[in-house]
Order: C-alpha cells, then structure tokens, then sequence
C-alpha cells in the first residue's frame, strides 16, 4: 500500500470542489444531478488508486469523471426540488464509515467513505441551491387570437420519430405553452411530455411529445416566454411520411 501524497490530495480535492460547484450552479438552473453522480465513484476510484498502488483504477476514476462531465443527461430539468432525504441518509453512512476509515486504516472503506459523502453532499447542495419556478399566469386558448411573432433564432425544435413529433425547447430560457395543431387543421390540443402529462410550461432542455400521424405535415405551437404577454408562434412543416415515395427532390 502507498500513501497519498500532497498534489494529488490537493488535485482531488479540486476536482471535487469544481464538481460540487457545478451541481450547484445546475441547481440554480433547476436542473437535478443524474448521471453526473458518477463523478462521486470516479473520485473515489482516483483516491485508491495511490493507496492501493493500482494505476488502472486512475483510468476507471478519469473515466468516471468524464462521463460525469460530458454526458448529455448528466443534469435533467426538474420543476420540484430535489429530496434531501436520501442525500442526508448516503452522508450519514459516509460519515460513519470514515470514522471506521480512521480506526481501521483499510483503503477501501476510505474510498467508500468519500465516495458516500461526496454523493451525499451533491444531493444535499442541489437540494439547497434550487431556485422555484416563479409564479406564472398560464397561457389559454386565447393566446392562439392574439398577434404572434416569430423569434430570430429559433427556440424551440422539433424531429420524428415512430412515436411522433419531439418537441424541444433550446431557448435557454423557460417557455410557456399554450397549445399546438397539426399543420392545415383548425385543432386545438394540450402539449404533453412524453410520460403523457399535460405540461403548461417547458423548461430549457426539456422535451413534449405531439402525436402527430403518417398524414400530417407539420404543427403548430403556440408558446411565450416566461417572462412577457407576447405570443410566438412556432412553425415546423415536413413530408408526411405516407407521401415519401412520392417526394420530389429540386
């Protein structure tokens, strides 16, 4: 067994100030630690490594690490606030196998510790650091009479799948949705997430689902900020796929 020397403590314990950091600055954009908790066993991995004198496990820990930081899902949006509860029970258990760490002196049960009250401290500071949702009035059918505009950049997207239209919005920002139609169809139906709840407000990232058919051409989405009366009108057309033998290429 080898010790741990002064520049790699002082290496992990920056890499977990940074990925603490990061889990709060997430929170305050009320989006919820996911996959990004790897990180936790990741430096767990980095701190055995010396203490065992196995250098793969370094490789394990980087990866583990990367995966955390660049993984697409390593934050989702959230509208409620994390639950510290399971937070508050993994750090307890951290927090008691160190004191064991300490008596003993066994490696793994150090890693384990940290490991535990790395997971828990994320847990807990998103949980601290989430900022509600401020108070919105909900947009109504109404919105659909009123004068829309058409943003510069485009804010939210939409692509096809065998399920239907995903509906995402890439604004940065959270979107209120008042409904949607199929392109050419004087309809009106409540924008739904994929799950099948009926969502009034997207937030930055998040996805809906429109079930659209192998007929429809397009939809329409009628949506405004957060912040602000002003209806925009979303506008996404496309070759029904019952037409695709057909299409003609200029």
């Amino acid at each position: 067994m080898s010790d741990l020397s002064l520049p790699m403590a002082l290496s992990l314990a920056l890499l977990a100030l940074y990925w603490l950091g990061r889990v709060v600055r997430a929170a305050r954009d009320r989006h919820a630690p996911h996959v990004t908790y790897w990180a936790a066993p990741g430096l767990g991995a980095l701190l055995l490594a010396p203490l065992l004198d196995v250098p793969a496990l370094f490789g394990v820990g980087a990866a583990l690490l990367l995966l955390a930081e660049y993984w697409p899902a390593a934050f989702q949006p959230t509208r409620t606030r994390p639950s510290p509860a399971w937070p508050f029970v993994i750090a307890l258990l951290g927090a008691g196998l160190s004191v064991n760490a300490l008596r003993s002196g066994a490696p793994w049960i150090t890693g384990a510790s940290v490991t535990l009250l790395l997971t828990g401290a994320a847990g807990l500071l998103a949980a601290a650091a989430y900022r509600p949702w401020p108070a919105t009035q909900p947009l109504t059918f109404a919105a659909r009479w009123k004068t829309t505009t058409t943003p510069d950049w485009p804010e939210l997207t939409v692509t096809l799948s065998e399920r239907g239209a995903h509906l995402r919005n890439v604004s940065g920002r959270a979107l209120r949705l008042a409904g949607w139609s199929p392109a050419g169809l004087n309809a009106w139906y409540p924008v739904r997430t994929p799950a099948g709840e009926a969502v009034r407000e997207l937030a930055a990232g998040q996805e809906a689902l429109l079930p659209v058919h192998g007929h429809d051409h397009g939809v329409r989405v009628w949506y405004a900020p957060a912040r602000g009366d002003t209806t925009h009108l979303f506008r996404a057309d496309w070759t029904p796929t019952a037409h695709a033998e057909t299409r003609v290429l200029n």
